[in-house]
């Protein structure tokens, strides 16, 4: 589980770079590595950072509900 979550925040911040670069230099870091956006591996990284991001909405949610520690840990 711990390898999942470090993977998924990962694919987060990769996703957060990639937006952080289209909306400053309207760069599609993704788009560009990997043939356009209609790509189909682009199309997987991009399901893959959505995915990742629905995936830490759980320890979020368990930060709120239990000690902190214990979230992150799961």
């Amino acid at each position: 589980m711990r390898f999942l979550n470090i993977l998924t925040l990962l694919l987060v911040i990769v996703g957060g770079i990639n937006w952080g670069l289209v909306g400053l230099a309207q760069v599609d870091l993704v788009a560009a590595l990997f043939g356009g956006q209609q790509a189909p591996l682009a199309r997987i990284v991009y399901v893959a950072v959505g995915a990742s991001a629905l995936w830490q909405l759980i320890p979020w949610f368990r930060s709120f509900s239990t000690r902190e520690e214990y979230a992150l840990r799961h």
